[in-house]
């Protein structure tokens, strides 16, 4: 290979990596941790098992990706983080291959004989996933509370390049999601007008559904191929 064009390799791949999973002075000091480190699983399990897939999730390169499962295949699973948290903020970065289905779910709980239970996050390519016209009035679109309550947006988003999500839960349970910069919904566990959204949903038969007082962060396995890094938290 001409050294040329070695450099020029070389130089690409410390533009894209350099600087992904880690955290700043400032970070740190404001008590961020990383929950994904860019290198392998540690942190995290599969979803009701003591360690994570064999296969189906890879660390390449400093990014998180879960291959695409093929028809008539079980996936590999969800990743759980092994800890719990209650008020917390999480930003993460995430890229979905065209028509994927995914999401982060948190306040997960292990319900017997249901598997991981939580509120999620929807990770979705709108305009390709059937899913993104079910539900009601768009809430199971990309950025939603899943099944609940729709995401707002006011400017598009490039489903198959890096977009960056947050979750803030404050300690009073004030609940956002926010999109590429943007606060796409907010509201309170708990509340009654929350409370009269489960009724309507698919969760109303979990008794006090995501209201726990702390629970597990979930990635999740629809069996679609998406990509994740850049996974930090603190606690509030």
């Amino acid at each position: 290979m001409p050294r040329t064009l070695f450099v020029l390799i070389f130089a690409f791949f410390l533009l894209h990596t350099y600087g992904q999973n880690t955290l700043t002075k400032k970070q740190i000091a404001e008590g961020w941790q990383i929950l994904f480190n860019g290198k392998t699983l540690q942190g995290f399990t599969s979803a009701g098992k003591t360690s994570f897939p064999d296969e189906g999730w890879t660390v390449s390169n400093g990014i998180l990706t879960l291959s695409a499962t093929p028809s008539g295949r079980q996936g590999p699973g969800d990743l759980l983080t092994q800890q719990q948290f209650s008020a917390f903020e999480l930003t993460f970065q995430y890229k979905l291959v065209a028509g994927a289905n995914s999401g982060i779910k948190y306040f997960v709980t292990l319900e017997k004989g249901a598997g991981a239970i939580g509120l999620e996050f929807q990770l979705l390519d709108d305009s390709l996933h059937p899913d993104a016209r079910n539900g009601v009035n768009g809430d199971r679109t990309l950025g939603s509370l899943y099944d609940l309550i729709p995401a707002i947006r006011n400017k598009p988003v490039n489903y198959m390049e890096w977009n960056s999500g947050k979750i803030i839960v404050t300690p009073d349970n004030h609940v956002e999601h926010w999109l590429n910069g943007v606060k796409v919904l907010a509201y309170d566990r708990g509340s009654p007008a929350f409370r009269e959204l489960v009724a309507k949903s698919k969760y109303a038969h979990f008794d006090h559904f995501g209201e726990a007082s702390a629970g597990y962060i979930l990635l999740q396995d629809h069996r679609d191929a998406v990509s994740f890094r850049n996974i930090f938290i603190r606690r509030l």
